[in-house]
């Protein structure tokens, strides 16, 4: 017999669970499947970003960046230490548990707001009247049917074709962050987010990372001028990059990878290394979604088509997340996800994609908002920009990480900002003030007159925001 609630939502990644709890919050009887395991077969509800993505590879990067200090900077402060090593095993093991920490939570928050969860995969069976049937395949098959229906099943990584993941040596996001000892030499196809945060881990342990890049110029999403100081200080870690490489055979026969690629010249080059990461992008999951079943439109690449209000074309299906156009970033998610559960309740729930922030949790730390410098240019916008380095910022000095700057880009005429571009410490916590900043209209002057505690980081934000008018203090 069917079960009836008046929301299912397909998917427990951030944009699932949070339009779960959303729509229970605004009164619905809400339902979430999810399918995701942990390893003793439990649930493990938070999508790709809990389980293989964000949490853990940022658990990761901590634990190799304490490793970094400890090996290489403690000393600038009087702390020695003899016989430093590090236990892989035990890293990934701490790794486990704040996933499964964060897996917890969201069944915690699930049983607090009232919101149904089912352990299985979620499809489409048929519509019905008054709404859509759908099916867990789980340990217990279930069929649910509901008026409403948000589709939140994420994405997968893309594979080089020819060169399926085995997860041993071909890797994924997910086989980066279970690697069980530190290899010698690290390959990584793709220089976005996933790739330089996984090859910074590696590094820093004790890997010769070579990262192959097929475009021709580094981070080409960001600002020109973050991405140019992004890039020195990576190859002074010892990053090495090859750009516009063009990957011809990934021969994974022996007993390591061996990558034959032609570079920028043309010339014919390989690269032999034990593990390969490959990180060139992720596709739509619609895999066993049965979207046929209802006449669910698909686009060419696989992606749910929607509407700028995250409507499908069938009434009462929405479809929130990697699933849809627009960036693949889990706070995206959540953001539509919260906005769709808020417009089936009747409200006008809003996403503006002109200030999702964009980090990269290296060292230095990337974030942005906004257009960038050569964006502006393209589109013909009279900008003015204003800099201001961290080894001018006193408690950068204090921290020993004066490593790039805060930027930013302001209409020539309103002093409206536009964009804020960050390298640097806490990047990802500083950017928060341009995205409120931006979300609200302001002006860089108004950053540039709000007070900043001292010494702090975001001083740095406000010297940035008086150098568009050329007024630094303390540059």
């Amino acid at each position: 017999m069917s079960k009836q609630f008046d929301v299912v939502v397909i998917g427990g990644g951030p944009g699932g669970y949070i339009a779960a709890i959303r729509a229970a919050q605004l009164g619905f009887q809400v339902a979430c499947i999810d399918e995701w395991k942990n390893d003793k077969g439990g649930p493990a509800p938070g999508g790709t970003c809990t389980n293989v993505g964000c949490i853990p590879s940022k658990a990761l990067l901590q634990s190799s960046e304490h490793f970094e200090q400890a090996a290489h900077h403690f000393g600038d402060h009087g702390i020695t230490l003899d016989n430093l090593k590090m236990d892989v095993a035990k890293m990934v093991g701490r790794k486990n548990t704040v996933v499964k920490q964060n897996n917890d939570g969201i069944l915690y928050l699930f049983k607090k707001n009232k919101v149904s969860f089912f352990h299985g995969r979620g499809s489409f069976a048929k519509a019905v009247e008054g709404g859509y049937e759908i099916a867990v395949a789980g340990a217990a098959n279930e069929t649910l049917t509901a008026k409403n229906v948000i589709v939140a099943t994420g994405s997968n990584a893309r594979a080089l074709p020819g060169a399926p993941f085995d997860e041993e040596k071909i890797l994924s996001n997910d086989g980066a962050l279970r690697i069980g000892a530190v290899p010698a030499k690290l390959g990584v196809i793709g220089s976005g987010v996933i790739g330089l945060e996984m090859g910074s881990v590696w590094r820093r342990l004790g890997s010769e990372v070579t990262i192959l890049e097929a475009m021709p110029s580094f981070l080409a999403a960001a600002d020109e001028g973050v991405a140019k100081e992004a890039l020195k200080a990576f190859q002074k870690q010892g990053l090495k990059f090859e750009f516009g490489a063009k990957i011809s055979k990934v021969d994974a026969s022996g007993e390591g990878v061996v990558i034959s690629y032609a570079n920028a010249k043309g010339e014919e080059q390989t690269l032999a290394v034990d593990k390969l990461i490959v990180s060139i992008g992720r596709v739509a999951n619609t895999i066993g979604l049965n979207p046929e079943a209802v006449g669910l439109q698909l686009d060419e690449r696989g992606m749910i088509v929607v509407d700028a209000d995250c409507k499908t074309n069938l009434p009462g299906v929405w479809a929130v997340g990697d699933v849809v156009r627009g960036p693949m970033l889990a706070h995206k998610a959540e953001e539509e996800g919260v906005a769709v559960a808020e417009r089936i309740a009747g409200q006008h729930g809003h996403v503006n994609f002109a200030t999702i922030p964009w980090v990269i949790y290296t060292s230095p730390e990337i974030a942005w908002v906004g257009r960038t410098e050569q964006q502006l240019k393209a589109d013909g916008v009279a900008y003015k920009a204003g800099q201001f380095p961290f080894m001018a910022n006193g408690r950068a000095r204090a921290l020993g990480d004066t490593t790039g700057f805060v930027k930013f880009l302001a209409d020539a005429k309103t002093d409206e900002i536009l964009g804020v571009h960050i390298v640097g410490p806490f990047a990802s916590e500083l950017i928060s003030e341009a995205v409120v900043a931006m979300e609200f209209k302001a002006s860089a002057e108004d950053i540039a007159r709000i007070c900043h505690a001292h010494p702090s980081l975001s001083e740095a934000t406000k010297e940035a925001a008086l150098a568009v008018d050329k007024r630094t203090l303390n540059f």
